[in-house]
C-alpha cells in the first residue's frame, strides 16, 4: 500500500486484498480493520481458527464467507488447540507453507480460552496467537473481562459499580512462557503491525500479537474515532506498542507523547461516570505501568 501522493507517508503494506466486503462488522469496528490489514500480510495460504466471538458473526453465515481464506469455526476455549490440531495435520501433509492462525477476542483468549492457550504457548505449538482485544464480552452484550480496563462500565459493572480491578497483562503472561515472540499493535500504526506480523510469521514456534480493537458499540464512541482511540491508547501510554523476544530481549516499537490520559477517556462513554479524581488515579497508574516497562526495556533491550 503505498500513497502516490507527494509527501505522504509511504507505508510498507500488500496492496492484495484477502478479506472481502460483505462482512457483517458494526461501522468502526476496529476487529474489521485487523483481520483486513493481517491478512494482507499473511496472504491466501492461510488457515484461521476462530472461537465463539464478534468474528464469528462478522465472518457471515455459512456458506459465506468474507475472511477469503479456510475458516475453522471452534468452540469458545478452544482456538489455540485446534490451531494446534490443524497445524500438525497440515504438517503431516508436508503442508508447512500455510500460517496457522487462531484469531480470538478477549474473553476467548484472557480468560475462557487461556487454559489451552497457556498449554500451547508451553509447548510451544508452532502457530500464530492473534488476539483482537475490544476489551469486553462485546458479542454477548457488552460484559466484563478480564481485559477491561479499572473503571470501565459493562452491562455487568455499571456506572455505579464499575470494574475495580485493573486489567491482566497478556504480553507479560505470555512472555514469562518464554514463547519465541510476543508483541502489542494497534490498527491506528498499520506499518507497525504490518512489521510485526511479518516478524512472526517468519518466526518458528509460538508467536502471539495483541492487537487493541476499538468497538463502538460497547466503548460508547463514535464510529468515526476508532482510529483515534486507538493511536491516542499508544500516546497516552494506555496500550504501549512493543515486543518481547524469547521472553527476556524488550524492544519498545514507538516512543509515546506523553498525552494526557483523559483525552483518550473523553472519547468513550463507558468512562464518563469517572470523576476528575478518577482520572488522577488513573494517570499515576498509567505512568508507573509506563516506567516499569520502560525500566525493562533499559535491563532487557
Amino acid at each position: 500500500m503505498t500513497p502516490h501522493v507527494h509527501g505522504q507517508i509511504t507505508y510498507d503494506i500488500p496492496d492484495r486484498e484477502i478479506m472481502s466486503s460483505g462482512h457483517l462488522a458494526c461501522p468502526g469496528c476496529g476487529a474489521s480493520l485487523a483481520m483486513r490489514l493481517a491478512l494482507k500480510e499473511l496472504g491466501p495460504r492461510t488457515v484461521l481458527c476462530i472461537p465463539a466471538c464478534c468474528w464469528a458473526v462478522i465472518d457471515g453465515p455459512f456458506p459465506y464467507s468474507a475472511a477469503g481464506v479456510p475458516v475453522v469455526h471452534c468452540a469458545f476455549e478452544t482456538a489455540a488447540i485446534t490451531a494446534t490440531g490443524v497445524r500438525h495435520g497440515l504438517d503431516v501433509r508436508g503442508l508447512d507453507d500455510v500460517n496457522v492462525v487462531a484469531w480470538a477476542g478477549d474473553g476467548g483468549t484472557f480468560d475462557i480460552g487461556f487454559g489451552a492457550l497457556s498449554a500451547a504457548a508451553e509447548r510451544n505449538e508452532n502457530i500464530l496467537y492473534i488476539c483482537y482485544d475490544n476489551e469486553a464480552y462485546m458479542n454477548t452484550g457488552i460484559q466484563r473481562s478480564s481485559a477491561t480496563p479499572v473503571g470501565a462500565w459493562t452491562t455487568t459493572t455499571p456506572t455505579k459499580t464499575p470494574k475495580e480491578e485493573p486489567k491482566k497483562n497478556l504480553v507479560e503472561i505470555l512472555a514469562a512462557h518464554r514463547i519465541p515472540y510476543t508483541a502489542t499493535a494497534t490498527v491506528a500504526y498499520p506499518d507497525d503491525l504490518t512489521r510485526k506480523l511479518r516478524r512472526a510469521i517468519g518466526t518458528k514456534g509460538f508467536r502471539l500479537l495483541h492487537i487493541f480493537s476499538p468497538c463502538p458499540p460497547g466503548h460508547k464512541s463514535l464510529e468515526s474515532d476508532s482510529i483515534k482511540i486507538s493511536r491516542l491508547a499508544v500516546e497516552t501510554k494506555v496500550f504501549p506498542l512493543y515486543e518481547v523476544e524469547g521472553g527476556t530481549k524488550y524492544t519498545l516499537s514507538r516512543q509515546s507523547q506523553g498525552i494526557p490520559v483523559r483525552d483518550y477517556i473523553r472519547l468513550q462513554g463507558r468512562f464518563k461516570h469517572l470523576t476528575d479524581a478518577d482520572l488522577d488515579v488513573m494517570q499515576t497508574r498509567v505512568d508507573r505501568e509506563w516506567d516499569f516497562l520502560m525500566k525493562k526495556i533499559t535491563l532487557f533491550g
